[in-house]
């Protein structure tokens, strides 16, 4: 589904009653959500996302039997899976959740504020696998000449004032746009912001190279600067995509395939 269509279906998984509940009660106040069940394991949970068109998970690690780890893993394995945003008390399991391609990470307690961000970013994760097939194509001018560039072949934008520069592999275009506004049309299609003046594709990202305090990308063969303030949300989605692109694509739902918990 994408952000236009209907409003989101989500599970909640923990088996603290009141956890539960409070999340439940905090999600179904989000005019996004349409519909809010819960379950207090994940054998349960297994059984609600095969009957029912589930679309985003909000799951405890730390429970009886099959944790919620366990449960991240199997539905990786599934050809479209919900998407998964971790609660938990603890922080220790921050990498494994990224690993197994989490959108977020919720660590109780938590404000109605954070839970409305973990839905954004639900809603960004579902709509870019709805739209991973389009491909938008930009007209820009050149000596009176109108271009067609396509976005999936731009590496990298940079801001020059009002306008940007979109970089491809042989050529670059100044187009009149602000970046901040190519930023937010181009989240969904996997653009994100390095630093104030420059959005990268993360497609066309080859290495990720940390030095210290200091963090660059190479897209296209040439190393552009990450800022400080951007760092480690680059490497959270850098991290996401690669844990996705790892996936099995198959839809076995076997709850055996990732027990163990």
């Amino acid at each position: 589904m994408t952000a236009g269509e209907a409003a989101l279906h989500v599970l909640v998984v923990d088996d603290e009653a009141p956890a539960r509940e409070e999340l439940q009660y905090l999600l179904g106040r989000d005019p996004r959500v349409g519909r809010v069940d819960s379950v207090g394991s994940a054998a349960e949970a297994l059984k609600v996302i095969e009957d029912g068109d589930v679309d985003a998970v909000f799951l405890d690690i730390a429970m009886p039997g099959l944790s919620g780890l366990d449960l991240a893993r199997v539905l990786a394995r599934f050809k479209q899976p919900p998407a998964v945003v971790f609660v938990t008390a603890h922080d220790a399991y921050a990498v494994e959740a990224f690993e197994v391609a989490a959108v977020d990470y919720l660590l109780k307690p938590f404000s109605e504020q954070r839970a409305a961000e973990a839905m954004r970013r639900v809603l960004a994760a579902t709509g870019q696998r709805a739209d991973s097939a389009v491909d938008e194509t930009i007209p820009v001018e050149l000596g009176g000449v109108t271009r067609f560039v396509r976005r999936s072949d731009v590496l990298y934008v940079e801001s020059h004032g009002d306008y940007v520069r979109l970089h491809t592999e042989t050529d670059s275009h100044l187009l009149r746009t602000p970046l901040t506004t190519l930023e937010e049309q181009w989240q969904e299609a996997g653009f994100a912001r390095i630093h104030r003046q420059c959005l990268v594709s993360l497609s066309h990202v080859t290495e990720i190279r940390q030095d210290g305090n200091h963090c660059a990308v190479v897209v296209g063969g040439k190393p552009l600067v990450v800022s400080r303030r951007h760092t480690r949300d680059l490497r959270d989605l850098l991290v996401r995509r690669s844990s996705k692109a790892a996936a099995p694509a198959s839809s076995s739902s076997d709850p055996a395939a990732g027990s163990g918990g």
